[in-house]
């Protein structure tokens, strides 16, 4: 391993309960004065968005707002955006929901004032230096679950109708100017979806973690992360209302996230496909994976996941740390196998071929192929660890 990296660490945070109300005043200070509220359908009928367009009224943010957002967010989704923003005459965005609409908004906004088509900004080598920085306007992003950590990242993820292949879109800028992580905002979350974006950080920690570059900072960040899972996911599913536990899993869904700049893996390589043929929630989908990666990956990072099972309080030995994984997933009700998504093998040679292709896989510890990618899938559909 090469101890050499360039590392980037994220936005401008106000992190607290009821901070949802300085939202005017961050609006204001990320230099956006007409923005567009980019949230998803139900969610634009909730409580946090209605508190946030209060809180915007009482400071005399005038704002529209956009919701026409899917769970797996679309290139048409992005576009009907764009044409909204246009209209509108808005100089920024304020991208309000889960991960999704964090996605959404921050790529409506990068694409505001950019000439060539979204594609030619997929996360390929430096294709990032394609836009037109001066064409990206400012986000303030407001995380409502806490999971994907898309409120403190440099990029969205966008489903090509076309291909039926998800793409990240990237560029340095992309990342929001002032994120507001409330934890009140996620009280309502129903506990299969604080189960299913809350396995979605411990994923983004894990395997930013077990990921073979060299970038201390981010395994720091990623360990602790994980820590905060183990001791608050179940609490938070229990009980909603448990306020602290959900401050510690938004903090945890922000440091996965900060982590993965270092690298994500095949728990995600083999999801985004699943996610993009079958509309399947990527949380959800990247939590049944696990286990049979982390078996898969055991003789890379086998020294890894000893000196983490220790931090975590358990025996140091590779399997405690994977019948932890096991049993969090059965207490919070995870499905066990692909089955349990409603997933059989109809599609396993395309999406065999779709995961070694995915802009995560190179950061595995072990090298994937399509053979590798199809025993993978094969395992999780029977059970197999």
């Amino acid at each position: 391993m090469q101890l050499v990296g360039n590392w980037n660490y994220p936005t401008s945070i106000r992190f607290g309960a009821g901070r949802i109300a300085e939202l005017g005043a961050a609006t204001k200070a990320a230099g956006i004065s007409r923005p567009l509220l980019v949230t998803d359908p139900r969610l634009a009928q909730l409580s946090p968005v209605k508190r946030a367009l209060g809180v915007l009224a009482g400071d005399h943010v005038a704002v529209a707002v956009f919701h026409d957002v899917r769970p797996n967010p679309v290139a048409g989704n992005v576009a009907a955006g764009l044409a909204a923003l246009r209209a509108g005459g808005h100089d920024g965005v304020i991208a309000l929901g889960g991960g999704s609409a964090l996605d959404a908004g921050k790529v409506i906004a990068f694409m505001a004032g950019q000439t060539r088509p979204m594609w030619d900004f997929e996360d390929v080598g430096d294709w990032w230096t394609r836009a037109d920085p001066a064409g990206i306007l400012p986000v303030v992003a407001v995380p409502t679950t806490a999971g994907t950590g898309s409120e403190v990242g440099r990029a969205g993820v966008i489903t090509d109708e076309a291909t039926h292949t998800k793409k990240v879109i990237f560029h340095p800028l992309m990342m929001p100017r002032i994120t507001i992580c409330d934890p009140e905002l996620t009280v309502g979350m129903p506990p299969a979806v604080t189960a299913g974006t809350g396995m979605d950080a411990l994923a983004h920690c894990l395997e930013a973690y077990c990921g073979p570059t060299y970038h201390p900072l981010a395994d720091g960040i990623a360990v602790e992360g994980m820590r905060l899972v183990k001791e608050n996911l179940a609490r938070a599913c229990r009980d909603g209302s448990d306020l602290a536990a959900r401050a510690h899993m938004m903090s945890a869904a922000a440091m996965g996230a900060t982590a993965f700049q270092k690298a994500l893996g095949a728990i995600h390589a083999l999801s985004h496909p699943v996610g993009a043929l079958y509309d399947t929630h990527h949380g959800l989908t990247n939590a049944v994976f696990m286990p049979y990666v982390l078996a898969f990956n055991r003789t890379a990072i086998e020294a890894k996941i000893v000196r983490l099972a220790a931090y975590l309080g358990l025996p140091p030995t590779f399997a405690a740390f994977l019948d932890w994984v096991l049993a969090l997933r059965a207490e919070i009700g995870i499905p066990h196998t692909l089955a349990g998504l409603g997933i059989d093998d109809a599609q396993f040679d395309r999406m065999s071929r779709m995961a070694p292709r995915d802009p995560t896989a190179g950061g595995n510890p072990v090298p994937l192929d399509e053979a590798l990618c199809r025993r993978l899938y094969e395992n999780a559909l029977a059970g197999r660890i």
